[in-house]
């Protein structure tokens, strides 16, 4: 059985997600998983969170953020793109 290629996913938190250790916690969790990217805050007051890896290990670390920040999330807006290979790790830019 062939592993899908890596992929990125770009997704926009909306809600009560600055000022609740969002990134922090997200941090944790992607550091749980084989992926690479960051989050941060933007001046609109969404999180940005951009992450690659295998489509498997991008939607185990997505549903485990929706799981662990729900709470805080009005909507998410998520794009698929073709992986970079640009990170080394997951960090909070």
């Amino acid at each position: 059985m062939s592993q899908k290629p890596a992929e990125r996913r770009r997704v926009l938190y909306s809600g009560h997600v600055q000022g609740v250790g969002f990134r922090y916690r997200t941090l944790t969790i992607a550091q749980s998983h084989a992926v690479t990217g960051f989050v941060r805050n933007l001046s609109n007051g969404r999180v940005e969170l951009v992450a690659e890896g295998s489509p498997a290990v991008l939607d185990a670390l997505l549903d485990q953020v929706s799981a662990a920040l729900g709470r805080n999330i009005d909507s998410a807006q998520s794009e698929v793109l073709p992986a970079t290979g640009q990170w080394q790790s997951f960090t909070i830019a």
